[in-house]
């Protein structure tokens, strides 16, 4: 149930006693308050979104955000948040310019429909020895079937034996390569080949690396990774809904199937023998219309079912869309 905050405010007042007590209603809205951005590089792309859901009838407006230190900016993508649609506020750390340990406070200014302050903390560590060219791993747009690769120098001063000994993600599709280019003097120098493998689920990448050394107080670095996982395959729509129908009646519809490079479709399946498909004219192209037939059965109720396109492309790959009705019953 959405609540109005008219009411959230007097409940709040009439138990706590203050108007500190009634603004807890805006902190309600924020998954976290508080992130540890680690230990990190000097010159590291370095952000955090703090991510927040308007629960309330009303909408939200966020007339300003302010940071304690220079060490962090604060940024706001979307200044009006209406009811369950989702807001951030992003703390983008300044490594360049800010070296050692490193605490902010941000305060988050509400204006809309009732004024209020949320605080949120975050600290880091930036190390001056170790920096990261360039400071992200950017893989920028990813063909899921072909994956991708890039490098990262990592230059060290400071001990000759200094050593990279891991390199470690929660991302099961990230290999990570290191050649160690120079040793002396004070500095080392490593070459750092990050590769996505084929695969890797469809969406934003945004897994960071976690670089392992031999230091004995500050063991580990982050590296963050950018970079989205585009399919090479697409069916729209998606969910395609074939509409409410009488025993008997058939519906008619039509997919459309988009590759980024041209394909043959070499077949149209679906296991309920109620649905029919026109396969395509051979050939190859980017394009390719899909025009479909179901016809009711005699059973009322919700019907759901998969529908799976099988192409050329690749070890023939496959792009899946799911087909509903609902079957009214008989007069």
């Amino acid at each position: 149930m959405i609540r109005s905050l008219v009411s959230i405010l007097l409940a709040f007042i009439l138990t706590a006693g203050s108007y500190a007590s009634a603004q807890e209603w805006a902190k309600k809205m924020f998954q976290t308050t508080k992130h540890d951005f680690g230990t990190v590089a000097r010159g590291s792309k370095q952000e955090f979104k703090f991510k927040f859901t308007n629960i309330y009838k009303e909408d939200i407006h966020i007339a300003s955000v302010r940071s304690t230190c220079g060490c962090t900016t604060p940024k706001v993508p979307k200044d009006v948040v209406k009811t369950w649609e989702k807001g951030e506020i992003v703390s983008v750390l300044n490594t360049n310019s800010f070296l050692g340990a490193k605490a902010a406070t941000i305060t988050v200014v509400i204006d809309q429909p009732y004024y209020a302050e949320v605080q949120l903390t975050i600290k880091t560590y930036i190390r001056s020895d170790v920096v990261f060219t360039p400071g992200v791993v950017k893989f920028g747009a990813i063909d899921a079937a072909e994956g991708t690769e890039t490098t990262i120098n990592v230059a060290y001063a400071g001990r000759d034996d200094w050593k990279i000994v891991d390199v470690r993600s929660a991302n099961q599709f990230f290999e990570v390569e290191l050649k160690e280019n120079h040793r002396g003097s004070g500095r080392v120098n490593y070459k750092m080949t990050v590769r996505l493998k084929p695969g890797a689920p469809e969406g934003y990448v945004q897994d960071p690396l976690l670089i392992v050394t031999d230091d004995s107080k500050i063991k580990s670095l982050s590296l963050p990774v950018e970079g989205r996982v585009v399919s090479p395959l697409t069916v729209s729509p998606a969910s395609l809904f074939l509409g409410i129908l009488k025993p008997g009646e058939t519906a008619k519809k039509r997919l459309v199937v988009r590759g980024n490079k041209p394909f043959r479709i070499l077949s149209v399946k679906c296991d309920d023998v109620s649905f029919e498909f026109e396969k395509p004219a051979d050939g190859s192209k980017t394009l390719h219309f899909v025009p479909i037939a179901y016809t009711a059965g005699d059973d009322a109720g919700k019907v759901m079912r998969k529908i799976e396109i099988e192409t050329d492309l690749g070890d023939h790959l496959c792009a899946e869309c799911t087909a509903t009705a609902t079957v009214t019953e008989s007069e």
